[in-house]
């Protein structure tokens, strides 16, 4: 008969497999993503996500102390606006949905860490990321135009309080004329966190529900990254470390952990955010509702994956289950 290894004797112990554990899993390496939308009154579900809503500025309250009451700190900003049109001039007014949301929730609790969302997808009438441009017959987004009303949305979410910016529409160039428009506007304290590794993924359908921003021609195939390349992934980040990116982000988290794991080798001096996104979050949901897994156990340890493969901070939908389950 074979002795129990030592690891084998340490397993047997709740507390020693507790003390000897390599990695953590705790709500204050979560952030959530919120929905706010135009209107007074509303809190509509959103059906693909599960225990999520879009928000009208009037209920955010109840969902702010919620959020500190788990111990969560920080949420992240999606805006769906009365109004779209071509180059999404609702992103980047001061009375803007966003921004309305920004001085809501600081005015509820000013503790809270407030990121901004700084992308066009959800204000323009055709669903991409910033001004369409068309050549020889294919539109694509124009990406200098695209990085000055960029600037002028990010000044704005300054100006309303947010502490921290994070540009998702893969711009080339964002985040120097990001930085520079902050800076120039004396806002050099605010903090940018870079999607720096955004992928063209499947795994977005649910937030698109949520944000309403379906693109209505084309796709975003020439702005985000190739599902097959990883060295891809390494010249992005190195761009944006290269251009003041304070804190580096991989979306999405849960197809692209190796990703993960390759930008925290090259970048321990950095932060790293992962987004566990929409349809990760969407599939673990249909799957527990259907009795085919237990959504606790495999909500913990995908999360825990995420953070074994070096996310030091995860945006995620399942950020308040999981703070209710670890209380």
């Amino acid at each position: 008969m074979f002795p129990f290894t030592r690891l084998r004797r340490l397993r047997r112990h709740p507390q020693l497999r507790e003390l000897i554990r390599e990695t953590t899993l705790s709500p204050k390496d979560l952030i959530l993503p919120l929905f706010v939308r135009h209107g007074k009154d509303q809190k509509i579900p959103i059906g693909s996500m599960p225990g999520h809503y879009q928000l009208s500025v009037n209920r955010l309250a109840e969902e702010i102390r919620e959020v500190r009451n788990c111990g969560i700190p920080g949420v992240i900003l999606f805006g769906i606006p009365e109004h779209k049109d071509a180059d999404g001039s609702d992103a980047r007014s001061d009375s803007g949905i966003v921004q309305q949301a920004i001085h809501e929730i600081k005015s509820i609790d000013d503790s809270l860490l407030v990121i901004t969302d700084v992308c066009y997808c959800e204000f323009t009438d055709h669903g991409h990321c910033g001004i369409l441009v068309e050549d020889h017959g294919h539109v694509d987004v124009d990406n200098d135009a695209t990085l000055a009303i960029l600037q002028e949305q990010a000044v704005s979410h300054a100006r309303a309080g947010a502490d921290m910016v994070a540009p998702s529409g893969m711009m080339d160039g964002v985040i120097e004329a990001m930085r520079t428009a902050l800076d120039d506007s004396g806002f050099t304290q605010i903090p940018i966190m870079s999607y720096a590794a955004k992928y063209c993924s499947g795994f977005y359908g649910p937030f698109r529900e949520a944000a309403e921003s379906t693109p209505q021609v084309g796709n975003r195939a020439t702005y985000q990254m190739d599902p097959a390349n990883s060295n891809e992934a390494i010249r992005e980040v190195e761009l944006d470390v290269l251009e003041g990116a304070d804190i580096l982000m991989v979306k999405p988290a849960l197809s692209y952990l190796d990703i993960i794991h390759r930008v925290k080798a090259k970048h321990p001096e950095l932060p790293l955010a992962a987004y566990n996104v929409s349809g990760e979050f969407a599939m673990v949901k249909a799957a527990a509702a259907n009795g085919w897994i237990d959504e606790q156990r495999v909500t913990l340890e995908i999360l825990t994956s995420i953070r074994r493969a070096g996310a030091d901070m995860i945006l995620t939908y399942h950020a308040k289950d999981v703070a209710h389950w670890l209380e």
